[in-house]
């Protein structure tokens, strides 16, 4: 049994889109953090950081087996070594010490670290941090910084449907969930990014992922 820990369009999104890609079964437990869901005890128990998206792959007949993870790139790296060979929609995994699996580490290796963190810091210096240790000078760096790295971004964008010919991988999860939260924070992209966000943002499996968070969310509301 898969349980999801997470709440809707955070970075728990890209483990549930990653999910339904794969066509597996699982749960989603949705963490409220205006009712203090992340601080409760019980969360606390199985997840220190009190942060998500956390997963739980759970198998009762060998319980050995069972992990418990955080950090959503190493969620996703998880299921697809575990699952990609049984989905009937396999991801794109590149050959071992191949060129392309150079070029696949280091665009993840981008979103998370270049892309990712100036859109983080942005967030944090706007309602995360406690009043008292937010910086307004430092949103203008923080999108200096995004429109840095997004113009790379833009001058790697391959001319083919994903990061990697014509299927789907984990770095086109990861970079368009970025992509998705830098336009929802008032971003302007580079052309040709813009129409790659738009292209795998499209994909059904999201929004089967963001509907099943949305209920959740509003059922546990």
């Amino acid at each position: 049994m898969i349980t999801l820990y997470g709440a809707p369009r955070t970075r728990s999104t890209r483990v549930s889109w990653l999910l339904e890609e794969l066509g597996l079964t699982w749960q989603y437990h949705y963490i409220n953090f205006a009712k203090g869901d992340s601080q409760h005890p019980d969360f606390l128990a199985i997840n220190p950081s009190g942060k998500i998206p956390l997963l739980i792959d759970e198998d009762k007949t060998t319980p050995e087996a069972c992990i418990t993870l955080s950090e959503s790139a190493a969620i996703c790296h998880f299921l697809i070594e575990k699952y990609n060979d049984t989905s009937n929609t396999p991801l794109y995994q590149p050959p071992k010490s191949s060129p392309d699996s150079a070029r696949y580490h280091q665009w993840i290796s981008f979103i998370t670290c270049e892309l990712e963190q100036a859109l983080w810091t942005l967030a944090k210096h706007k309602f995360a941090l406690p009043k008292a240790l937010r910086q307004e000078s430092i949103q203008a760096v923080a999108i200096w910084e995004f429109d840095k790295a997004a113009n790379i971004a833009e001058s790697w964008i391959p001319n083919s449907d994903y990061l990697f010919g014509n299927t789907l991988s984990i770095a086109d999860i990861l970079l368009t969930h970025t992509l998705q939260w830098a336009t929802k924070a008032g971003m302007t992209l580079p052309p040709k990014l813009e129409q790659y966000r738009k292209k795998v943002a499209s994909r059904p499996a999201l929004s089967r992922a963001l509907a099943k968070e949305e209920a959740e969310a509003l059922r546990a509301a």
